[in-house]
């Protein structure tokens, strides 16, 4: 089975603290690196978890608010320095040009590779980046600003073929590809063997969803039902309800009943408010509805 982790560098929310950088995550499927977010400070987190930066890939930045985004210009300014050259492909809404082009045209003004955006919207379920390995999906969040979640799928794996049956019916090599991939088999007597003789299913795909920032929003469940993780924000503890509404964020309540009604497997809280010094009571309040919850923090490695 192939690579599926995710790694969190930062879970805060947007007042600076000691404990949370504000939010990034980076999603290795199979060593290829996709980024998610990238608040100040990303590039030094990257650092400090001895991350290989010349294997990013790409950057999905959920909405443009600045702890979301403010380590994006200086991590790009890096990559030049250290002389990438592959195209960085930063998906995200297209305002972000309004800040990303004036500061690469000042400071990076000889930039060595290009920087293409991809730019997101908010109607609906929409297919952004597919690979041989892996697609992945916008999909629209509930915020003050336009906010998307994104769904990291991978596609289904071949299906095993059952070696004494290559042997029992003399399977030629070059069919066996195309069994994998659900065939069936004639023999030379004319004979038909079905697919499901010859083989067994593949590893489920698994599927990793991100959804922050966000108020509390049922219409997101059809985009991530049956996820093998859910990062959720849970900015708010219930006690504080009232302002988690005020600014369009969750209650660590609110993003358990997220988890369980879209029936997924393990449930991941972050973007933790400043004004709590500790998250074990936000924690027990998730667990309260939904038992499968751990908390976020820096450095924290999750394999899927």
């Amino acid at each position: 089975m192939t690579r599926f982790e995710v790694k969190i560098l930062g879970c805060g929310s947007a007042l600076p603290t000691l404990a949370h950088n504000p939010s990034s995550q980076l999603v290795d499927v199979n060593e290829k690196l996709f980024m998610i977010d990238c608040g100040e400070g990303t590039q030094l987190q990257l650092r400090k978890y001895k991350t290989r930066i010349s294997k990013l890939h790409s950057i999905f930045i959920s909405h443009l608010h600045g702890d979301h985004v403010f380590g994006l210009p200086g991590l790009i300014s890096t990559l030049n320095l250290i002389g990438r050259t592959a195209d960085l492909t930063v998906y995200a809404f297209k305002e972000i040009e309004c800040l990303l082009q004036p500061t690469l045209d000042f400071f990076c003004n000889r930039i060595s590779f290009k920087v293409n955006l991809i730019p997101l919207q908010t109607n609906e379920l929409q297919l952004i980046y597919e690979s041989h390995a892996l697609r992945v999906f916008s999909f629209p969040l509930k915020h003050r600003a336009p906010a998307c979640g994104f769904l990291f799928e991978e596609k289904e794996s071949p299906r095993h073929i059952i070696r004494e049956m290559i042997d029992f019916y003399r399977i030629p090599i070059k069919q066996i590809p195309g069994i994998k991939a659900g065939a069936d088999f004639t023999t030379e007597e004319g004979k038909v063997v079905e697919n499901a003789r010859l083989t067994t299913p593949g590893a489920p795909p698994r599927r990793y969803a991100y959804c922050s920032d966000t108020a509390f929003f049922p219409k997101m469940l059809p985009c991530i039902a049956g996820a093998d993780l859910l990062y959720h924000e849970a900015t708010f503890a219930e006690a504080d309800a009232l302002r988690a509404h005020q600014t369009y964020h969750s209650t660590a309540r609110e993003a358990a009943e997220i988890a369980r009604e879209a029936g997924v497997k393990k449930l991941l809280i972050g973007h933790f408010s400043s004004r709590y010094t500790e998250t074990d009571a936000l924690l027990a309040e998730a667990r309260a509805v939904f038992p499968n919850t751990e908390s976020a923090f820096e450095g924290m490695t999750l394999s899927l």
